[in-house]
């Protein structure tokens, strides 16, 4: 995700609870993280943090425009979703989705319409969907 982010324009990642950092808790650089983002996990600013609500809040206090990436009866189809300038995603893991608390904090709740079968996608494959859909509409 950090090398989609980079080629987006992503100004920062924000890793929430379980999700791998490039350095560990020790100072040390994951090799695996470091490979798949051929070193944009190195150039692009991201924060780690146990919880979201936090997060959430002083976005919104900053102005940003927080949409959660979620399927559900309240969301609004990717392609009738038109791009915020000030805009965070919150991208679901890959068990659960987005928290219904941090959906609940959510302006806005978007989903990527699925036409097969499976009813979601890997995450960094949907960041991806989103992150260019901002750079074409």
């Amino acid at each position: 995700m950090f090398r989609t982010a980079d080629g987006a324009g992503v100004s920062k990642l924000f890793l929430i609870g379980h999700t791998p950092a490039p350095i560990d808790r020790f100072g040390r650089i994951q090799a695996e993280i470091e490979k798949t983002s051929l070193g944009a996990s190195r150039e692009l600013p991201f924060e780690q943090s146990s919880e979201i609500l936090s997060i959430i809040e002083r976005l919104k206090n900053e102005g940003i425009t927080i949409v959660a990436i979620e399927q559900g009866n309240e969301s609004v189809p990717l392609h009738t979703f038109t791009v915020p300038k000030n805009v965070a995603y919150i991208m679901g893991n890959e068990i659960e989705g987005v928290s219904e608390v941090a959906r609940s904090m959510a302006d806005i709740i978007v989903e990527i319409p699925m036409l097969g079968m499976k009813e979601s996608l890997n995450v960094s494959v949907a960041a991806g969907i989103i992150l260019y859909h901002g750079l074409t509409t």
